[in-house]
C-alpha cells in the first residue's frame, strides 16, 4: 500500500460519514420543522463528492499493480521441465523386449 493512499482512504471515510450524519441531521431538522422535501444543501454535496474523490483516489494509489493473464506471461514464469512434465504418458511396461526377442518366454 503507497504511503499516500491510506490517509486518502481514512479521510475519504471520515468525509463520507460526516456527511452522511449531517444529512441525517439536516434531514430530521427539516421534518421537525415541517418541511416534507428538504433540499441538501450545496456544502453537504459538495462535501460527499470531495469524500467520493479522496476514496477514489486513495484506493487507486493503495492498489497492487496489474498481472498479465495471458499465456506468454505464464509460460514466461515456467521453466520447460514445468510446462513439458508428463507423467501420464511416462510407459515403464514397453514392448521393447517383445520386439528384440527377449520378452517372448
Amino acid at each position: 500500500m503507497s504511503a499516500i493512499g491510506r490517509p486518502l482512504i481514512i479521510l475519504g471515510t471520515i468525509l463520507l460519514l460526516h456527511s452522511a450524519y449531517s444529512t441525517y441531521e439536516h434531514s430530521s431538522i427539516s421534518k421537525s420543522v415541517g418541511i416534507s422535501h428538504p433540499k441538501v444543501p450545496l456544502d453537504i454535496t459538495i462535501e460527499s463528492i470531495l469524500s467520493l474523490v479522496l476514496l477514489v483516489l486513495g484506493l487507486i494509489r493503495s492498489a497492487q499493480p496489474l498481472k498479465e493473464i495471458t499465456w506468454a506471461a505464464e509460460m514466461r514464469k515456467r521453466s520447460i521441465d514445468e510446462v513439458d512434465a508428463r507423467t501420464n504418458f511416462a510407459v515403464f511396461n514397453h514392448r521393447g523386449p517383445y520386439l528384440f526377442g527377449n520378452g517372448l518366454e
